[in-house]
Parts: structure tokens; sequence; C-alpha cells
């Protein structure tokens, strides 16, 4: 038996054995088909993701980027090529490509690279729009496409992408709306597409995104509505940027859940409403940049909780109340920036405990009380901005021991009592304004041994006493005003110390004694204004070595003696004005080698003999020549034709004679007075004579012979001029007389010298000309035709000053609009005023024109709009005078270089109004 069963099983083992090799070789067999396969699948894919990327970078007739020199068409694979990285199956899975000029469009076929995890073409001139087909390349992970030229809008396709966590396409000029379908890119955590032209709401499908870090969509100017409530639940925000848009509404206090969150920037936008107190619950928040919009009420205290904040810009919105103690409480602040709001109140001794903080800006806003000697512990601080506020008292001595502080703006405030000595303590200030207070005292010479000090700004208080002679020894002073102060003695000699001093202003003080010969050391000096003190002496030769020198005004003194002839030496000289001196002799010749000059004031001297015709050869000379109240003989020379850009001149009061017939081509003129001299013969007839008032021309016994009735001035002809088109030129013409100099120095300057003076040089000077009644002698202006007449013409029937005033301002709103007085532009048929004050003035009332021009230049039209606006007030009584225009439009030029943001005034410029600090405008769009 058993052998019987051993032989019997002996065929089923071998039966076994065999299927098991059959089964082994059929494996075999079908792992060597499915390897050859994917071999085959990976080497065709390799050579279509070849050809799919050749294809790309020849999609363009221009010439293939040294870039791609090692994409060889004859290469099985890609793998080795630059810019790209694979799989190991050989499947391109990544492209990145940075700041390679491509000038290629966006690859239609980008899909056939089906295993692309990382799409990164950045700083490339990548053209075109981004296909649709994009959604189809599902393993996505990363598309930065940022700084190209792309356009269109973004593909609804982005949705598709379940694996995207970073979609960068910021800095492109992309249109239309933000996808909604972008809600389902559940993996995203970097929406980074600001810098671009999109618009429309942010969709609230954002709310579903619970991976999203960053969102920064800002610098798309026409992205509107209100931030969505649902951003609350995106928990691990860290990043909500929206600036510069269109963004209105409230702040949601649901973005109080958001405890991740580092940066708020929501600045240059329509916020409008209150900072809700559940911002204090974003407890790692470290920028809060909400400047720039129309945000109102006070300060919740909440933010004292904020212990990780370092900057808080605030500034330029409609805040009120005072200044919460709380804010002590942010002990890591490093920027507190809450200027220009409506604050009101003192500033909290709490601040003192921000030991880290660097800046402290609080102007313009209605603050008041005492500086608390607190702020002497912020010894990290850099800037103290506390101008333009109600601050009283005086300044706190203890400041001196602020080692670090290169900024101090303490202006328009009404401070009082000396400036502190210890003040030099402060041994990096570089930038000092103290003007418009009631200071008192002496100027502590520690402040010029301030080794860091470049601008010392005084202006408008009540110091007395001299100038130290340790001037000298600030070697680092670039700007120093003192002007309308009592100070008195003599210019020390040892200002020649002062090698970079560019800015010297004087004026209005009380200085005796001569012009110091050591001022012509000062070979960078742009501007020298000693006018309106009591100096006397001659103008020292050394002034000839200010090679640089633009504006000098040493007018309203007690100077004589012949002017040098070196003086024709100053050949960057733009304004000459030495009115209401002693001068005599005859006018250097060689004035006329100054070649750029656009103003000369000799007026209200001894001057005698022949006007020089080299004077009228400076074909820069666009505002004003005034030779006027001298004794200047002779014929005027021919050559005064070529002056065809001026636009006053007054020859008034000399002996002047011969006839007028070289006047006749000044059409550019809008003020002449010849008055009180010895002209004869008869008027050219000219527009400009037939514009001229009596008081231009009387005096001159030898003009028109036989009569007025044989002139062109006649009653007649005054009244055919009051008629047309003639009329608004005559109103305009006549009423320049008393304000053209304000004209052409507020509005003129802006459009037409500009160009040709440095941005940080000062105009002055010439407003101060139209408080000299020998310089406009016009008394019969009239106020203007049709759509220039003050309202209360209509029942007075009577011109008066604030006629002309409202006239004036007539013509600046026709000059900066682009429009006239009664304009077919006009919506509803409304007079200019009333469509200006409808759209609340503003960049948008502008001629298109001058919208283009540099922020720092709208700045001053905007300012001379203003003006304009108190001008054409309906009620006469409420309108300014003509002095008080003068001093507005003097201040504005003169004046707004002082005043803007500290940025600005340390890198050369002057103004401290300007709020662009590199610091303040964070990109955290």
């Amino acid at each position: 038996m058993p052998r019987q069963g051993l032989s019997n099983q002996m065929p089923r083992q071998s039966f076994v054995l065999l299927n098991l090799h059959h089964h082994f070789f059929l494996q075999l067999s079908l792992f060597f088909f499915f390897f050859i396969l994917v071999i085959h699948f990976a080497s065709s894919t390799a050579n279509n993701d070849a050809h799919v990327l050749l294809s790309w970078v020849h999609s363009s007739s221009s010439k293939v980027p040294s870039a791609f020199s090692d994409w060889n068409p004859l290469d099985s694979s890609p793998c080795n090529w630059s810019h790209i990285k694979c799989s190991v199956e050989n499947f391109v899975t990544e492209i990145e490509i940075r700041g390679t000029e491509l000038a290629l469009p966006f690859p239609s076929n980008i899909s056939s690279l089906p295993f692309l995890q990382r799409l990164v073409i950045s700083e490339a001139n990548l053209t075109g729009v981004i296909s649709p087909d994009i959604g189809n390349c599902p393993e996505l992970v990363v598309i930065d496409l940022s700084s190209n030229s792309l356009v269109g809008n973004i593909p609804s396709t982005i949705g598709n992408l379940q694996n995207l966590q970073d979609l960068t396409l910021n800095s492109n000029q992309l249109t239309g709306k933000i996808p909604p379908e972008i809600g389902a890119c559940v993996s995203l955590k970097n929406l980074n597409i600001f810098d671009n032209n999109l618009s429309g709401v942010l969709p609230a499908e954002l709310e579903k995104l619970s991976n999203l870090e960053i969102i920064r969509a800002g610098g798309n100017k026409d992205i509107e509505g209100k931030i969505p409530d649902g951003l609350g639940d995106c928990r691990n925000l860290t990043i909500l940027g929206l600036a510069d848009t269109k963004i209105s509404g409230s702040i949601p206090s649901s973005l109080g859940k958001l405890s991740m969150l580092q940066t708020i920037s929501i600045y240059g936008t329509m916020l409008s409403g209150e900072i809700p107190p559940e911002i204090g619950n974003c407890s790692e928040l470290v920028n809060l940049f909400l400047y720039q919009n129309d945000l109102s009420g006070s300060l919740p205290r909440e933010l004292g909780r904020l212990q990780k904040l370092e900057k808080m810009l605030l500034w330029q919105n409609n805040f009120v109340g005072s200044i919460p103690e709380e804010i002590g409480n942010c002990r890591n602040l490093k920027i507190l920036d809450i200027s220009l709001n409506s604050f009101s109140g003192g500033i909290p001794r709490t601040l003192g405990n921000l030991s880290n903080l660097e800046e402290l800006m609080l102007s313009n806003n209605n603050i008041s009380g005492s500086i608390p000697p607190d702020i002497s512990k912020l010894q990290n601080l850099i800037q103290l901005q506390l101008d333009t506020n109600g601050l009283s008292g005086s300044i706190p001595a203890q400041l001196g021991g602020l080692r670090k502080l290169t900024v101090f703006f303490a202006w328009q405030n009404n401070l009082e009592e000396s400036i502190p000595s210890t003040l030099g303590g402060c041994v990096s200030l570089e930038s000092l304004d103290l003007s418009y207070n009631a200071l008192t005292g002496r100027l502590p010479p520690s402040l010029f041994e301030l080794q860091n000090l470049t601008k010392f700004l005084v202006i408008s208080n009540d110091i007395s006493g001299p100038i130290p002679p340790e001037i000298g020894k600030c070697s680092s002073l670039i700007r120093l005003r003192l002007v309308n102060n009592k100070i008195s003695g003599t210019i020390p000699r040892e200002i020649g110390f002062l090698n970079s001093l560019s800015f010297l202003d004087l004026s209005e003080n009380h200085l005796t004694g001569p012009i110091p010969n050591t001022i012509g050391n000062c070979k960078e000096l742009q501007m020298l204004n000693l006018s309106n003190n009591s100096l006397y002496g001659a103008l020292p030769d050394s002034l000839s070595s200010l090679t640089k020198l633009e504006v000098l005004d040493v007018s309203m003194n007690h100077l004589f003696g012949e002017l040098p002839t070196s003086i024709g030496q100053l050949t960057s000289l733009l304004r000459l004005i030495l009115g209401k001196n002693s001068f005599s002799g005859s006018i250097p010749s060689s004035i006329g080698h100054c070649s750029g000059l656009q103003l000369i004031d000799l007026s209200s001297n001894n001057f005698s003999g022949s006007i020089p015709a080299d004077l009228f050869k400076i074909e820069g000379l666009g505002i004003a020549l005034n030779l006027s109240h001298n004794s200047l003989s002779g014929l005027v020379p021919p050559q005064v034709s070529g002056l065809d850009k001026l636009s006053i001149l007054d020859l008034s009061h000399n002996q002047l004679e011969g006839d007028l017939m070289a006047f006749s081509g000044l059409e550019n003129l809008v003020s002449l007075n010849i008055s009180y001299n010895k002209f004869t013969g008869y008027l050219p007839d000219s527009k400009l004579f037939h514009q001229l008032s009596a008081t231009d021309l009387e005096g001159n016994q030898g003009l028109c012979p036989n009569g007025h009735n044989s002139c062109f001035i006649r009653n007649d002809a005054i009244a055919r001029m009051h008629s047309s088109d003639s009329k608004i030129k005559l109103a305009i013409g006549l009423l320049s007389s008393l304000t053209v100099v304000m004209a052409i120095f507020g509005v003129f300057t802006v459009f037409l010298a500009r160009k040709m003076v440095r941005e940080d040089s000062d105009y002055f000077g010439l407003a101060k000309l139209v408080d000299n009644g020998d310089f406009v002698q016009s008394s019969c202006t009239l106020a203007g035709s049709y759509g220039y007449f003050a309202p209360e013409y209509g029942y007075m029937m009577k011109i008066t000053e604030k006629s002309d005033v409202y006239s004036y301002g007539i013509v600046v709103l026709e000059v900066l609009t682009g429009k006239e007085p009664i304009d077919p532009t006009i919506p509803d048929g409304l007079h200019i005023v009333d469509w200006v004050r409808r759209k609340r003035g503003g960049v948008k009332v502008l001629d298109p024109s001058l919208r283009a021009r540099p922020e720092s230049e709208i700045e001053e039209i905007l300012q001379t709009l203003g003006v304009a606006l108190l001008c054409v007030n309906p009620c006469p009584d409420d309108r300014p005078t003509i002095k008080d225009v003068a001093a507005m439009l003097k201040e504005i030029r003169q004046d707004k270089e002082e005043y803007k943001k500290v940025d600005m005034l340390l890198g050369g410029s002057s103004a401290a109004n300007d709020q662009t600090d590199s610091n303040h405008s964070p990109m955290f769009l």
C-alpha cells in the first residue's frame, strides 16, 4: 500500500511543479512587459516634455534667450536643461526662471506637463494672458508669475488646483475680478495678487481657505467693497494687505479672532468708522498700518494689549479724543505716528514707558498742554515731531538727554521761554525746527556745537540778542533760518566757516553793521536773504565767489555805494533783489552775464545813468524787472523789445526819456508802469497799452502831445474793450497790477519757472513787492466780466478791493482747473466756484495736465487752490485782503519746503508735512 500510494502521488507533484514553473515564467514575462512599457512611457513623456518646452521658447519670432542655450532639441530628455527639474521617472516637475528677459507669451499648452509641481517664471517680461489650461495641472503646488507683463483675467480654472499652496501673481497688469473659484483651492496658504489692475470685491469664498496665511491684494486701485466678515475664519492668517484700493466700510470686528495675525496693512483706502476694540485680541500683531483713510472716533484702549506691536501708523484720518494712556503698555512699540488727525488733550506721560520707541509723530493735531519731561526717558528716540498743535509752556530741559535724537520738530505751537541750552546734549541732532512759537531769550551757543546739525529754523519767534560766534563751529549746517525775530548785533564773521551752508535767511531782524567779507567763503550758498534789517556799508566783493548762489536779497537795509562789477560772476543767479537801499552809481552792465535771472529788483535806490542794454539781453528774465524810484536817465535801449517773456516791468519814477515804440512788442507783459518819467510821443497801438491804466502813464508831460483824444487809451476805447473777450483780458490785466506778483509767484512759477529752479530753492521777495505802493500803481482796476464779478456787485453796483480779490480767485481757479467761470463742460450749468466746492476741491478738480506733476508740486497747487477758495467767499468781509493773499502765497512758496515729513528733510529738502516717509509706507500691499 505504501508503495502504491507513493507511486500514485508522483504524477501529481510533477504536475504541480510544472504549473508553478509556468506561473513564474508568466509573471516574469508580465513584469518585463510592464517594465518595458514604463520605460517606453517615461521616454515618450520625457520626449513630449522636451517638445512642449522647446515649442514654448520658440513661440516668439525674437531670438531665443541665451539662458536657454543648453536646451538642445536633440536631447531625449529635458532633465539636464537649466531651469528644469525632473522626478526620478524623468517627468518635468519644476520650471524656475527668475530675472531673465524672455519677452515670451505664457505657455498655452502648460497642461502637457501633467506632473508639474512648481511653475516659477518671475521678472522675465512674460506677456499675454494666463491660459485657462493651467487648471489642468493638478499637481501644481507653487505658481509664481510675479513682476511680468501679463494681462487679462485670473482664470477661474485656478479653482481646480486642490494642491496649490502659493499663488503669486503680483506686479503684472491683470484685470477683472478675483475669481470666487479661488475658494476651492483648499490648500492655499499664500495669495499675492498686489500691484495689478484688478477690480470688483473681495470674494466671500476666501473664508473657506482655512490654511490661508497671507493675503496681499493692495495696489489694485479698483478693488472695492467691504472687507468680508468671513475673513475672521481664516485663523492662520498672518498678513492682511489691502492698501491703495477702494476698500470701504468699517473694519470688521471679526478680525479680532485672528490670533496669528502679525500685519494689518490697509492704508490709502476708503475705510471709515472706528477701530473695533476687538483688534486688541490680535496678540501677535506687529504692524498696524491704517493711515490715509477716513477712520474716526477715538482710539480703543484695548490697543494697549498689543504687547508685540512695533509700528502703529494711523496718520491722516479723522480720529478725535485723547491719546489713550494704555498705549504706554505697548512696550515693543518702535514707531507711533498719529499725525494729521484731530486728537486733543495732552501727551500722556505713559508714553515715557515706551523704551524701544524710535519715532513719535504727533504733528498736526489739537494736542494741548506741555511737553511732558517723561519723553526724555525714550533713550532710543530718533524722531520727535510735535509740530502744528496747541502745545504751551517751555521746552523741557531734560530733552537734552536724548542722545540718539536726529529730528525735533515743534514748530507752530505756543511754546514760551527760552530754548534750553541743554539741547546741545542731543549730539545726533540733525534737524531742529522751533518756528512759529513765542520763544524768547537768546540763541544758545551750545546748539552751534552740534556737529551733525544740518537744519536749524526758529522762524517768527521773539528771539533776541546776537548770533553767537560759536556758529562757526557748526560746520555741518546746511540751512539756517532765523527769520522774523529780534536778533540784533552784527553778522559774525565766523559764519564764513560754514562750508556746507546752502540756505541762509536772517531777514526781518534788527541786525546792524556791514555784511562780513567772510561770507564769500560759503561756497555752497544758494540762497542768501538778509532783507529788512539795518545793515549798512557796501556789498562785499567776496560775494562774487558764491558761484552757486541762486537768490540774493538784501533789500530794505541801509546799504550804499556802487554795485561791484563782479556781481556778473554770479552766473547761477535767478533772483537779484536789492530794493530800498541807498546804492548809487550806474547799474553794472555785467549783470547781463547772469543769463538765468528771472527777477531783478533794484528799486528805491540812487542809481543813475542809463539802463545798460545788456540788461535786456537776459533771455530768462520772465518774472519781473523793477528799476523804479531811482535817477535813471536817457533813452530806454531798443533791446527792451527782446524781453518777450517778461511779465512785470516797472520803470516809474526816473528821468527816462524818448518814445515808447520799443515797448510795442512786449505782449507777455501783464503789468507795465512807466509813470513819472520824461517819455514823449504816442502810445503804441498794442494790446498792452490798451490795457494800461492812467496811473501807469501819469507824470510824463510829453506823452500824447495833442491830448488823450489822440492817444490809443481814450474813454471810448476803454468802453469798447469792456465787451466780448477783450473785457476779460482787460479785467485780468488791470487786476494783475495789484496781484500779478502773487499770481506769478504762486501759480505761474509752479508751471513755468519750476523747471529752471531746484526744488529746494525758496522763493521770496516778490510778495513783499505787493506792499510797495510805488511798484503797483493801478487805482482803476476792473473786477471783470460776467463770471468774474463778485456776487455783491449785483446789489451794490460798486467794485471794492474785496471784489478784486474775488475776481482774482476766479482767475486762479480758471488756471488750476482748466475751465472757464461759466464752462459748458461743468455739469448742471454750475459756476466754477460752485463746481469746485461741490467736488470739495482736491486733485480731481485740477486740470489733467497738472495731475501728473510730482507729489510735492501737487501739494503746493492744492494749497494755492485753497487760497483761491478763500478769495471767492460769497461774503466780502470773510475774504482776505490783497495783502493777506500775498502773504499766504508767499508762505506757500517760501516755507512749504521747510515742513515736509522728516524723510524728505533729511534727504536735502526742507519741508516737514510730507507723510511719505519710507519707514511709514511699508509694502504690505
